[in-house]
């Protein structure tokens, strides 16, 4: 497979921001996403000299058999790659860190949410700051790779492939390992096989309410272990729960999740999606743009996770994406059509939430306005590459 190194500037100078900021900051993501690239490419410009491990390399965990013997006389940058499989440096992280060390900085990398990393969320409680790395962005890579991104999903050797069939092959194999090696290897004993399958049906609930009932009903096993396959592959970054918004109003508040895939290359493979012929003719292409369309927006309006819900009432009213920022609330509806026109659900939103204002996005070119303080809008313009 060609591979093209793609550099994330805008990624690189955050993380540069940070570590200048932070004595230890923590690199999280999903496997393969490109975290260990980015990490070189952040000691490359980082001043002074850098030292890494990975931890999935039988020689540098032999390096690491005393780790306060190997880490304590370190200067400058270290990394430490696939910080899961050595929970137990996480208290020897803590003593380095709280020792007055000028410029001496810990750049951990984990391809699990801090939830899942819990010993190091307890153990450095007040001495990491988080980074989530994505998959690439429609402002990281160029035109005609965009064309690709929503169908190819943004994990590097996906995109880059030389051919849709390369690509799902390679999409297709990162699923079996990440099933089979990868969920042992962050402490979640669960079957292949059985995740394999929840998975393959939660991709059929993409962009929809979550009902663990139904999908326990439909899986034959008890609601409480869907919910934790549910959360297993939320805290490994495969899936994204988007949380209500409950406002205090006389309206009965939808109040379960809405289920998103977070990578739509992934779910197209597990749909059994090739390419764009076969996409346009699958039931799921409005949910795949959807999911795809929100990320992207999410990623490059919000500033935390935390600050973006969706909003639905037992009424009808609903509204796809809600941030919080600023002290303003905006709201983002996303619509593959043609030419979206002014829907009573709009309207009840800005009404009820007070948004500052509302998008709505569609995969066409032209911006147009709807009603005062509700627009039309292209992808790229919102999320800034036209």
């Amino acid at each position: 497979m060609l591979l093209v190194m793609i550099d994330r500037t805008t990624a690189r100078d955050e993380i540069l921001g940070l570590l200048r900021r932070h004595r230890i900051v923590g690199l999280i993501g999903a496997r393969q996403v490109g975290k260990t690239t980015l990490a070189r490419q952040v000691a490359s410009r980082h001043r002074g000299p850098s030292t890494s491990f990975d931890l999935e390399n039988p020689v540098d965990l032999a390096r690491l058999e005393d780790p306060m013997l190997a880490l304590e006389p370190l200067r400058g940058l270290v990394i430490l790659d696939e910080i899961q499989h050595r929970p137990d440096l996480f208290p020897v992280l803590r003593v380095l860190a709280d020792r007055h060390r000028p410029g001496t900085r810990f750049l951990i990398l984990g391809s699990a949410s801090p939830d899942l990393l819990r010993q190091g969320a307890e153990t450095l409680a007040g001495r990491i700051f988080y980074y989530r790395l994505g998959g690439l962005a429609m402002d990281e890579v160029t035109q005609r790779q965009r064309a690709q991104l929503w169908i190819r999903g943004g994990f590097p050797r996906s995109l880059l492939a030389r051919s849709n069939q390369e690509s799902l092959e390679w999409r297709r194999g990162f699923i079996e390992t990440f099933l089979q090696r990868d969920l042992s290897a962050f402490g979640l004993r669960l079957s292949p096989v059985a995740m394999r399958r929840f998975w393959t049906m939660l991709a059929h609930y993409h962009a929809q309410l979550w009902n663990s009932s139904e999908l326990a009903r439909a899986f034959g096993v008890a609601h409480t272990t869907v919910r934790g396959y549910l959360d297993a592959l939320t805290e490994t970054f495969m899936v994204r729960q988007l949380q209500p918004f409950h406002e205090n109003l006389r309206k009965r508040q939808v109040k379960a999740p809405k289920i998103y895939l977070t990578d739509p290359g992934i779910l197209h493979a597990l749909l059994g999606v090739a390419g764009r012929e076969e996409l346009e003719r699958h039931p799921k292409i409005g949910a795949s743009w959807e999911g795809f369309a929100l990320e992207s927006v999410i990623r490059h309006v919000a500033e935390n996770d935390a600050d973006c819900y969706f909003w639905a009432t037992h009424g009808g009213a609903e509204l796809d994406l809600l941030i919080l920022k600023g002290g303003r609330r905006v709201g983002f509806e996303f619509k593959r059509a043609s030419a979206p026109r002014l829907t009573p659900s709009m309207r009840t939103a800005m009404a009820d939430l007070g948004l500052a204002e509302l998008t709505v996005v569609y995969p066409g070119t032209e911006t147009y306005v709807l009603a005062p303080r509700i627009r039309v809008a292209p992808l790229d313009s919102v999320v800034g590459v036209e």
